[in-house]
């Protein structure tokens, strides 16, 4: 299916009919170009029925430019709602976000490696690590909003 996808978005006619958004940040010495591509014209799809309500399908496009050199990546998306390439942009961005907390949590603290078997150690661990994500998340958002990009159209 990705292939598929990729195959559709890569195709300058059909993506030229593609809801498009784009953003650009510049951040230190990296320039960030983020391009949103979605289509509910997802029918054609080969294995959509085991996607329940499969709608929409969507790909951003990102290019990076630092130390002279520039990067492209390409990232597929299908979804049952129908989205908005600008939709697609923000909840890619929180995605990563999640995600990047989850690779914190798991490095610094090992989270993936304790296999704890009392069940009292269970709750007063998750009570501890409950605390530490949102001490963790206040202190993310702070330093987001410290570093914010700044962000160019």
């Amino acid at each position: 299916m990705e292939e598929e996808i990729a195959e559709y978005v890569k195709d300058d006619e059909l993506r030229g009919s593609m809801d498009k958004k784009r953003t650009v940040e510049k951040n230190r010495e990296r320039i960030e170009i983020r391009t949103a591509y979605t289509s509910d014209d997802a029918a054609w799809l080969c294995g959509r029925e085991k996607w329940k309500n499969l709608c929409c399908i969507g790909a951003i496009r990102k290019e990076v430019e630092a130390d002279g050199k520039r990067t492209e990546e390409w990232h597929y998306y299908i979804s049952s709602r129908k989205l908005s390439a600008e939709e697609l942009l923000h909840h890619a961005r929180m995605e990563w976000a999640v995600e990047s907390m989850h690779w914190l949590l798991d490095v610094h603290y090992g989270e993936d490696y304790c296999r704890i078997a009392n069940k009292a150690a269970q709750q007063n661990l998750r009570r501890h690590r409950t605390t530490r994500r949102r001490v963790g998340r206040c202190l993310f958002r702070h330093l987001r909003h410290a570093n914010s990009s700044i962000y160019l159209q």
